[in-house]
């Protein structure tokens, strides 16, 4: 790695915060939004999850757009970053108005949900598509690519951290000295939360720089940027697995709420006496029970996402990627056996599942950015945009894919928000925990077992599109 390779610590730490604030929201969708829509605002499952999944689905088409747009761009602070800018304000004002509970009658109300949340994921996706290209071009070099990624999921974990401890006590507070209803604290808490995801999103504009252009002669249209991405092996290939592995993690997350609410239920917690606040024995809420739960998993994904760059670099991204997501699975798969009171378990248990499948993500993203070098290696040009939109658009499907099964399962065995649940509607929760996410992550594994990109493979192309691009008249970093 030469000297200009290497990018400086606050520029990698000043490109993390962009995924800390998009994960203040990601985090949200991921477990608190199935609970928020049937328990806060009050749409029935199966209506919810059909939102859901549509939205999701019909968004995710705009994805590949949002990508091409970008790749079009040209800004004197370059093709990306201006994205940022420009969207930051508008994201977070959407997202207040997403979690505000309107006083109108069933049906306004879900239009309001219909018309607010749609409005959200658009500009989610307009500034996260923009955001996540930039990992293809603020370095060309893939160990630097690795470290960043790990940078950028060190942001996402500390998002969901403090989203998952924080967001469900911070609402009852918020409630409570609002003297409002608990839907009043959901729209407080996403004031707070915009403001901060504004000033997150700024930081990373001011302190980063794209480095990467594409080929000086690069002739391309839409047509044959798409031709390139769908005869990308690599990229196909990661694109199913990113699917499967959301599938993991969506059909559990959009149960975990309902999981402790109505499975686990309020328990008896003893805690050494020298544990701040929370020390001795004392009655906890499902509230207190999946916040911790979230939390910690949050913390121990953060560990996992620091350790990665040591362990990755030593076996590869698809070995590591494989052994970590082995361990995962099993800890999920282990979930059924678990009887509420096993506390002990359930934490345990997540806690080993959150180190190792924690940094999954981190590695899926490298992996997209060698895809991406890989076709311009290939086909002699480069859309870094597009490889990267089309990635995100899996993960919203597989997302939308999860929630809708996952609430519609729901459905299908009776739950009821807000009621004593039947003993078959409380053993679809646990699937759902436990052996529904397992089986979708063995699929997951056996499809990234085709990924033909080694560390080799990967060194090999890096150094020559150095080459081609200094020959051309294009260093590698500009």
């Amino acid at each position: 790695m030469t000297q200009q390779d290497k990018l400086r610590l606050t520029e990698k730490l000043s490109y993390g915060f962009g995924d800390l604030a998009s994960c203040l929201y990601w985090q949200t969708f991921m477990v608190y939004l199935t609970y928020f829509y049937t328990d806060v605002f009050g749409i029935a499952a199966a209506a919810a999850g059909a939102m859901l999944g549509l939205s999701r689905s019909f968004d995710a088409f705009f994805d590949p757009v949002m990508g091409m747009i970008g790749d079009r761009t040209t800004t004197r602070w370059g093709k990306f970053r201006p994205f940022l800018l420009w969207l930051c304000v508008p994201f977070g004002v959407v997202g207040v108005l997403t979690f505000t509970v309107p006083g109108l009658a069933a049906s306004g109300k879900l239009v309001w949900a219909w018309v607010t949340y749609n409005a959200l994921m658009f500009l989610y996706t307009a500034i996260n598509i923009p955001y996540t290209a930039m990992l293809g071009v603020l370095t060309p070099n893939p160990s630097e690519r690795t470290s960043l990624s790990s940078i950028k999921f060190v942001g996402a974990f500390l998002g969901g951290i403090i989203i998952s401890f924080g967001l469900l006590p911070g609402v009852k507070k918020l409630s409570a000295l609002s003297g409002g209803s608990e839907s009043h604290g959901w729209q407080l808490a996403f004031m707070i939360i915009g403001a901060a995801a504004i000033c997150f999103f700024l930081v990373t504009f001011l302190g980063t720089r794209e480095r990467v252009s594409p080929p000086p002669t690069q002739k391309t249209s839409v047509g044959r940027d798409l031709a390139d991405l769908l005869t990308n092996g690599p990229w196909l290939i990661l694109l199913a697995t990113t699917i499967t592995f959301i599938l993991f993690v969506a059909a559990r997350g959009s149960v975990t709420v309902h999981y402790f609410k109505y499975y686990v239920g309020p328990q008896t917690v003893t805690l050494p006496s020298w544990v701040p606040k929370i020390g001795g024995t004392q009655q906890w809420t499902f509230e207190d029970l999946v916040s911790f739960f979230n939390g910690t998993g949050q913390l121990a994904s953060l560990v996992g996402v620091i350790l990665l760059p040591f362990y990755a670099v030593r076996v590869g991204k698809k070995v590591a990627f494989v052994s970590l997501f082995v361990i995962a699975i099993a800890c999920t798969a282990s979930f059924y056996f678990l009887k509420p009171g096993q506390l002990p378990l359930i934490y345990g248990l997540n806690l080993v599942g959150s180190m190792t499948g924690g940094p999954l993500s981190a590695l899926i993203w490298a992996m997209y950015a060698d895809s991406a070098d890989y076709a311009e290696w290939k086909k002699g040009r480069r859309a870094t945009g597009l490889v990267f939109s089309a990635s995100i658009f899996s993960q919203k499907q597989g997302w939308a894919i999860g929630a809708w099964v996952s609430l519609g399962l729901m459905a299908s065995v009776g739950f009821v928000a807000n009621q004593t649940q039947t003993a078959e509607t409380l053993h679809g929760l646990l699937l759902l925990m436990s052996l529904i996410p397992a089986a979708l992550g063995i699929v997951s594994i056996i499809i990234v077992l085709f990924y033909p990109l080694s560390e080799a493979k990967v060194s090999q192309i890096a150094a020559e599109l150095k080459t081609r691009r200094a020959t051309a008249g294009a260093p590698a970093v500009s």
